[in-house]
């Protein structure tokens, strides 16, 4: 069942994607620049958003709320509104228990969540300039339950999936859709870090093409590889004693 409109035709839509110097952000804009979109980036790395062939490039740290408010202001005046803002800015450093960093944590949530927050300060009202406009929050199925490794990652993400399920209850009656992403690997600079194997590792392509996929089915929860997530999915429903167990089991942590 679609929960948002359908996102079909992307000529002269104007986007913006906040952490798309590399990954999934980048391989995203290439996607929509291909489509006729009008794409604004931003990230720290200035020298790859200049690489990118988005229409705009505005560098920036999401740290900083108030370089995401200057660069929304910079956006009414190139675009007059959004149709679609993408928040894929993310920082991610394996961490269990028994090494247990408070700096690392923090910046985690610095980026991964308190960004999230300054992004959406800047991107609200340029949303609600465009009728159907959407916004979207690229999280990961590691914010479906805690797992071993993610022990500075997840929560943060499980963070950013309850504030899309927020936002989209507050922002349906004025016309605003959310969607919120949940991929499973994908092989980026972030989980290069990881020293296990991942199942159905996607490429960054992959990935923005299975995004669009759910964008234009008007899906809320957009959530692959399928043969991946669905496991994680049932993993999820399991009585805590169950899902434990089985967490264990597979991963051998």
């Amino acid at each position: 069942m679609s929960l948002n409109p359908a996102m079909v035709d992307w000529s002269g839509r104007c986007v913006w994607i906040v952490g798309a110097s590399s990954g999934i952000g980048a391989a995203l804009a290439r996607a929509l620049v291909e489509r006729g979109a009008r794409v604004a980036v931003s990230a720290r790395n200035a020298e790859a958003l200049a690489a990118s062939g988005a229409e705009l490039a505005l560098p920036l740290d999401v740290r900083d709320a108030s370089a995401l408010a200057r660069a929304g202001s910079r956006l009414h005046e190139h675009f007059g509104g959004l149709d679609l803002a993408v928040y894929c800015a993310g920082t991610y450093q394996p961490m269990r228990a028994g090494d247990f960093d408070l700096e690392r944590a923090l910046a985690h949530d610095d980026v991964n969540y308190r960004g999230a927050l300054h992004w959406l300060a800047a991107v609200l009202p340029l949303l609600q300039h465009r009728r159907g406009a959407h916004l979207s929050l690229v999280s990961s199925v590691a914010g479906w339950r805690g797992l071993p490794q993610a022990l500075a990652y997840g929560p943060t993400k499980a963070a950013l999936i309850s504030l899309a399920e927020t936002l989209y209850v507050d922002l349906r009656d004025r016309g605003i859709a959310v969607s919120v992403i949940n991929p499973g690997f994908v092989d980026t600079p972030l989980t290069a870090q990881n020293s296990f194997a991942m199942p159905a590792l996607l490429q960054p392509e992959q990935a923005a093409l299975a995004i669009l996929r759910g964008w234009r089915r008007g899906r809320f929860d957009i959530h692959f590889p399928l043969r991946f997530t669905l496991w994680l999915r049932l993993l999820r429903c399991l009585p805590y004693r169950a899902g434990f167990a089985i967490t264990r089991r597979f991963t051998g942590l």
